[in-house]
């Protein structure tokens, strides 16, 4: 059965996925690498910094679980781009000529573009959507397999306040950042309608998993 989830979302001990501030020198703000800083020591995660190595254990375990199963993504337009990407024509995202993604991949824009085809199989849509259109669409590209919310916060929140969430991995990060886009205003008892499991690793941080209840 096709699932919704949520793979290595970091949130500070605040409730903050995001810094202030998100530039084109800054993709997180003023968090800079503290949020992603135990994703990016591992195996999985060295290589996205075209590092080698990385550590195996607890932290590697879980980021591995993003990839498996995955059909296509969703994503906001935050992620895909610092503030007024959607003024330049060229920009393609972060992640240069081969994305990591590998699937259609939907963004979440006020100001759709056309369709961009990447390297390695991603291939860009823009849509001026809710929730429940975007997941709609990304479903039907997805040809069975599951839907990957990719962040921002904002979108998560989205996502969970209408109920589609069916995983959710979270990272806790014992830092405190104080300001930027939190993801839990608004989802007041969201922990009644899922199972949680919690594991600190080594590392410091605290992963947390949410799985869907079951009638």
């Amino acid at each position: 059965m096709t699932q919704t989830r949520i793979h290595n979302l970091s949130i500070s001990l605040d409730g903050f996925a995001t810094g202030e501030g998100q530039a084109l020198d800054a993709p997180m703000g003023h968090a800079g690498m503290r949020l992603a800083g135990w994703m990016f020591a591992t195996r999985f995660g060295a290589p996205i910094l075209e590092r080698s190595g990385g550590t195996a254990g607890v932290d590697d375990a879980f980021a591995q679980q993003n990839e498996p199963g995955i059909g296509a993504e969703i994503m906001g337009a935050g992620k895909f781009g610092p503030p007024g990407w959607q003024d330049d024509p060229d920009w393609k995202g972060w992640w240069g000529a081969n994305p990591p993604f590998h699937t259609p991949t939907f963004v979440l824009t006020h100001r759709p573009r056309p369709s961009i085809g990447m390297e390695g199989g991603t291939t860009f849509h823009f849509l001026d959507a809710t929730a429940v259109e975007a997941l709609d669409a990304a479903s039907a590209a997805a040809e069975g397999r599951d839907i990957r919310i990719g962040g921002g916060a904002t979108v998560v929140r989205q996502f969970l306040a209408a109920g589609l969430v069916d995983h959710m991995h979270l990272v806790q990060v014992p830092i405190v950042l104080g300001r930027g886009v939190r993801v839990w205003d608004g989802l007041e008892g969201l922990e009644a309608d899922y199972d949680i499991e919690a594991v600190s690793a080594p590392s410091g941080v605290t992963h947390l998993t949410f799985d869907r209840k079951t009638a």
